[in-house]
């Protein structure tokens, strides 16, 4: 399943600031993912994707964290992402942070060709086309706003969730609509994101499903709020976390109330 010509790539794995500081077990299930499908994973030294600033208007900063990463990354052969937002970031908007700068815009270039959303590079890049892990449960799954229209992940996670065993994927409606996070958006028209999550938790608990997963942490952390805000008992995990056979992690919101 690893392409025979790079049986052992070195992969980077670009952990993102809400698993590391919100969520570690989805970068233990990525770099476990990584690891069954025959890769080296190294974590360097990193710092945010340059997400907010970028989205914000401050191309200065923008630029300085750009140029910090694509130093960090620059012995691994690609560079993966457990988040459709962060990947996009680096694998489509670092080559136009520099488009007016010739020194830096072929570093952006070959930086950004080899970065990759987790997933899609399972699939698309090592062509992985199962998982062995088990969760007995009914699934449904949302497609996040930057990993399907950024980097047209839609078939990926749903091709691997089919292998793992005692689960069954149901489809909610309107699966590709945003969920109201949106970053910045959540916090510059809070009302109005208000609205969007409340939509999309009325589709998630229609489905039927006992659990919703996504493949971005601020998507899930923004539904997984209004889930229980609204009393209802729909469980959200990264996706990553299931088919690296990590069910017995509480879901996201419940390891906060059991610190409580």
């Amino acid at each position: 399943m690893v392409d025979n010509k790079n049986a052992s790539p070195r992969v980077g794995l670009f952990v993102t600031c809400l698993v590391d500081t919100m969520r570690p077990s989805v970068g233990f299930a990525a770099v476990k993912l990584l690891e069954d499908a025959g890769c080296r994973v190294v974590v360097p030294s990193q710092t945010c994707c340059g997400q907010p600033a970028y989205n914000s208007g401050d191309r200065a900063d923008a630029k300085r964290i750009a140029r910090l990463n694509m130093r960090a990354f620059a012995g691994c052969d690609y560079v993966v992402a457990p988040s459709g937002s962060c990947g996009g970031m680096i694998a489509k908007h670092y080559p136009e942070l520099f488009a007016d700068e010739p020194e830096l815009a072929h570093e952006a270039e070959v930086f950004a060709a080899k970065c990759h959303e987790l997933i899609s590079f399972l699939v698309d890049e090592l062509g992985i086309v199962s998982v062995s892990a088990r969760y007995d449960g009914v699934v449904t799954y949302h497609d996040s706003c930057s990993g399907l229209r950024e980097l047209g992940i839609k078939s990926q996670p749903r091709r691997l969730l089919s292998t793992v065993e005692g689960l069954t994927l149901v489809e909610m409606e309107d699966c590709e609509t945003c969920c109201g996070f949106g970053g910045t958006f959540a916090v510059k028209y809070g009302e109005l994101s208000g609205a969007i999550v409340g939509e999309k938790c009325s589709h998630i608990e229609a489905s039927g499903a006992d659990t919703v997963l996504a493949g971005d942490l601020g998507c899930l952390m923004n539904m997984a709020g209004k889930l229980k805000r609204n009393g209802q008992r729909v469980r959200t995990r990264h996706v990553l976390e299931v088919l690296a056979g990590m069910a017995e992690t509480p879901a996201i919101g419940e390891a906060e109330e059991a610190s409580l």
